[in-house]
């Protein structure tokens, strides 16, 4: 995914069965019974609140996927600080067609802006520290592509996007596999050259169990303050340290300041407040 916008290549199917799930069989009967068939609105998508923008390509598309001669101008692409009462992007076209659209592209677009502010705020909070701020794979079935370019947007990073690009040891694998060390040493012995492991650790013992092995990686899951701080003495240097667990507003910057390199915060997918964002006739 791409910073500055999302190929429609790869959101098409997307926005096509969103729309299809909105549309039914018989299409809008609303639109169709009130307003004539060559019928013109002209439209500006106005933010409503303070926040980051995110997924104007899925509106566009949405739009020209009902109606290609529907033109669509974006004012503030995705990653753009915007506040309450912004034009973001301004459409015209075909009454009926952008009516039709209009619940699809504004579920994804203020889905997605609100993806993008909640991660601006969470990076603002950690300013001044050496800590990223990263999503996980907590994402809404068959939107983890466009949830993790909000991420992007809004100034935070992913962590691996699936399964199959990053080999992450769990505290069930290792309960499966009978400790740290058969664990890893399976792991060492399957992953490629440029495979990365993390291992995931709930305790400082299981850290120093951890370090003769050199993972990439380890995932302090759930620690305290004092074991934070005391995992960076530790291993510093010799492992990307990551903080997960228990991370919020009110804790983040906090753990930011014990010297962790990341920090993955679930919520910024899973549990993500709308942001409010009206299509108002002009």
């Amino acid at each position: 995914m791409y910073l500055t916008g999302l190929p429609d290549l790869l959101i098409e199917p997307i926005i096509r069965d969103a729309l299809k799930e909105d549309l039914g069989l018989a299409g809008d009967v609303t639109a169709s019974a009130v307003i004539p068939p060559k019928a013109r609105f002209k439209a500006e998508f106005r933010a409503r609140g303070a926040g980051v923008s995110a997924g104007i390509d899925c509106a566009r598309l949405a739009m020209s996927l009902m109606d290609p001669q529907i033109r669509f101008e974006t004012l503030l692409p995705d990653g753009s600080a915007v506040k309450k009462g912004d034009v973001i992007a301004r459409i015209e076209g075909n009454a009926r067609a952008i009516l039709a659209a209009e619940r699809v592209a504004l579920n994804l677009l203020c889905h997605l802006s609100g993806v993008a502010s909640l991660t601006a705020k969470y990076v603002a909070a950690i300013e001044g520290f050496k800590s990223r701020i990263v999503c996980t794979r907590k994402t809404m079935p068959m939107l983890r592509g466009l949830q993790k370019h909000a991420v992007r947007c809004g100034g935070g990073y992913s962590h691996r996007y699936g399964l199959d690009d990053a080999i992450l040891i769990k505290d069930n694998h290792i309960a499966i596999c009978g400790g740290v060390a058969p664990a890893m040493e399976r792991a060492k012995a399957s992953a490629g050259h440029t495979m990365k492991i993390e291992l995931e650790v709930d305790s400082i013992d299981q850290l120093k169990q951890a370090l003769p092995y050199a993972p990439d990686v380890l995932l302090l899951d759930n620690f305290s303050l004092d074991m934070y701080v005391e995992a960076v003495k530790l291993a510093s240097g010799k492992a990307i340290l990551e903080a997960s667990g228990g991370v919020n507003m009110d804790t983040v910057r906090a753990i930011a300041e014990t010297g962790v390199d990341v920090i993955s915060v679930g919520a910024l997918t899973h549990s993500v407040p709308n942001f409010d964002i009206g299509l108002d006739a002009v």
